[in-house]
């Protein structure tokens, strides 16, 4: 291949022993120990050169014994950091170190990273053990370091996709919806350029059933034999819940993905299996599909550069929406042309995140979501919020009532648990459902939180084990939990359309003492949507599955502001304060009136083309 003759060509022909491709990444094995510790100037040069990115790595016969190694780990490494795992991948030379504390193995300036690495001649690569035990953080690992020879060769077929020289009768770039245009929920698009397929986001709909409740994989575009990849923005079902469906078909090409998203997908993933199975749908894929999916992921970090496709690089960047949620910036070409996919995203500071990225040096067109894109869509401020939240509970406390809060597993009972933790709290609460496991999750990757809450996580101060929070794992400790008086409830589902909250709603509702109080979105004809219209009465499935109504005396609040999404002035505030002004503005991802409303708003205040175009429109970009 071109690029790797081009590679070997600049490199000392006598310390290189072979080149491979990882995926986008050149990997140089070596046989030369002075050439391993010492070749940074050279790889430097080389890859301002290529443009690409070279990791060097020692042949298998160079590195020290593995005993060996791990007594050297051990002794550079302080106890204080609490390594609980040394393991190793001698294909690819590398060493994985799993620690409490990440940082103090890497060392000051990279110290003890260095000192590892030239002293064994193997890569290390640093895990971090979360605070609080994950099943799904260990099982991806697992599967990850389990099918090493498989990624081997997976990643070298990606990459020789990647760099081949392929011809295509397309002279144009366009993206066409595939669900998730002039609607919330099943997100997806595809976008074609001159010599690849791309597919941005492959979501559900909540309460939708049959073909609506997922992408229109029907339409003569699209074809998952021609995609080149699969790019994932972030951990909610309206955006990955349909990604297993592919692989489970027959889908093997690569899954773009941050860290953390990963494993909240992987999470969400097998819960929606459950609930699938429960039901009397018939499951859009089973656990092979998941475990399919994971094999073929691609982890990236902020701000890391990677080609996905032959003219198609992309850069994941800071959302603010949730843990690991990523605006996508997608290269077309050589400088052809470049789009910001902006799904979800929160343009404001909220008590776990930073507000979402900004400084794209180049975007022509831009892709933003509308979900409260009207004109009236205006939160209240950040500050207000949390002080009416904290309000709403400390009023229930007083009446001796239990506050029931459903919410997505993911994100929203976080931020409900860091803003009680903030204020000192003082009673009992109970998280339900996947809660603890999405915490797991979150203590694990600290680094993709906001600055303030990073501060106080590594002096101590981890809102998430603050003993106030305790799981609620079988129906007996619900009944507990209600007997608790005072207390706090948080159980999914968010939108009360099935999970455990729908057993505490049944018990508490005719109880005047308690609150049923809702801190996120509620979709079009879910159940949280008619309680908040004033439906006093609601139907229920009972025992024997008989339908009955459940009358509602217990009291209903909503909480605005807390919501991940941007509300239209912080929309409208993003594109204002981006480096680089599109030359157009595509609104999606909203009610089909606020998309246009929205658009209608970009024309008017910023000058640039804007649409909210529906599913399967075709878009021309270029």
């Amino acid at each position: 291949m071109e690029i790797l003759d081009k590679v070997k060509s600049l490199l000392p022909e006598d310390v290189i022993s072979r080149i491979e491709l990882e995926g986008s990444e050149l990997i140089v094995y070596t046989k030369d120990r002075a050439f391993f510790k010492d070749h940074e100037e050279t790889i430097r040069e080389v890859v301002g050169k290529i443009k690409k990115r070279i990791e060097v790595r020692p042949e298998k016969n160079i590195v020290m014994d593995q005993d060996f190694t791990k007594e050297k780990i051990k002794e550079l490494v302080p106890e204080d950091a609490k390594v609980k795992d040394v393991y190793f991948e001698p294909e690819r030379s590398i060493v994985v170190i799993a620690a409490e504390k990440p940082g103090l193995v890497i060392g000051k300036g990279g110290e003890t990273f260095r000192s590892i690495r030239s002293e064994t001649f193997w890569i290390p690569k640093i895990e971090r053990v979360p605070a609080i035990k994950s099943d799904i953080v260990d099982s991806i690992r697992k599967v990850i370091h389990a099918e090493v020879k498989f990624r081997k060769e997976f990643l070298n077929k990606v990459g020789e996709l990647i760099f081949s020289e392929r011809k295509s009768n397309r002279d144009w770039i366009r993206m066409i919806g595939l669900g998730g245009w002039r609607e919330v929920g099943r997100s997806s698009v595809l976008l074609e350029t001159m010599k690849s397929k791309v597919l941005i986001d492959c979501g559900v709909k909540a309460g939708a059933v049959n073909a609506e409740a997922i992408p229109i994989f029907g339409t003569k575009e699209f074809d998952y034999n021609e995609l080149d990849a699969i790019v994932v923005s972030h951990s909610h079902l309206d955006h990955i819940g349909a990604v297993p469906m592919l692989y489970e078909y027959g889908f093997d090409g690569p899954l773009y993905i941050t860290t953390p998203t990963l494993d909240l997908a992987t999470l969400l993933w097998f819960d929606y299996v459950d609930v699938m199975q429960k039901s009397t749908t018939s499951p859009l894929f089973t656990v092979r599909g998941i475990k399919e999916a994971v094999k073929h992921a691609i982890t990236l970090d902020y701000g890391e550069v990677s080609d996905v496709a032959p003219d198609v690089r992309i850069t994941f960047q800071n959302a603010g929406h949730i843990l690991g949620s990523s605006l996508v910036h997608l290269h077309v070409g050589e400088g052809m042309h470049n789009i910001v996919y902006a799904l979800d995203q929160k343009f404001g500071r909220t008590t776990l995140l930073d507000p979402a990225f900004t400084d794209f040096q180049r975007v022509e067109t831009l892709v933003i979501e509308s979900t409260y894109g009207g004109p009236n869509d205006i939160q209240p401020n950040r500050a207000f919020t949390e002080k009416q939240l904290v309000d709403v509970v400390n009023k229930t406390m007083e009446r001796n009532g239990i506050v029931l809060i459903p919410s997505f597993a993911v994100e929203r009972a976080q931020e409900v648990m860091a803003i009680l933790a903030e204020n000192n709290f003082e009673h009992t609460v109970y998280l339900d459902g996947m809660i603890l496991d999405a915490n797991g999750i979150f203590t694990a990757y600290p680094e993709y939180l906001g600055r303030n809450i990073q501060k106080e996580i590594f002096q101590g101060k981890n809102p998430f084990l603050n003993p106030m929070f305790k799981r609620i794992a079988s129906q007996s400790e619900r009944e507990k939990a209600w007997e608790d008086k005072p207390c706090v409830i948080v159980s999914t589902s968010g939108m009360l359309m099935g999970g455990p909250a729908l057993s505490h709603l049944q018990h508490l509702a005719e109880d005047p003492n308690s609150t049923l109080l809702f801190v996120g979105y509620q979709g079009e004809g879910t159940m949280g949507r008619r309680i908040q219209k004033g439906w006093k009465e609601v139907p229920f499935k009972g025992e024997g599955g008989r339908m009955s109504s459940l009358e509602l005396k217990m009291q209903i609040e909503t909480i605005e502001g807390l919501s991940g999404h941007s509300d239209r002035n912080q929309l409208l505030g993003f594109v204002g304060r981006l480096s680089s002004k599109p030359d157009k503005v595509v609104c999606v991802h909203g009610e089909s009136i606020k998309t246009q409303e929205l658009a209608r708003a970009m024309n008017r205040i910023f000058r640039v083309e804007a649409d909210a175009p529906r599913n399967l429109e075709s878009l021309r970009l270029k």
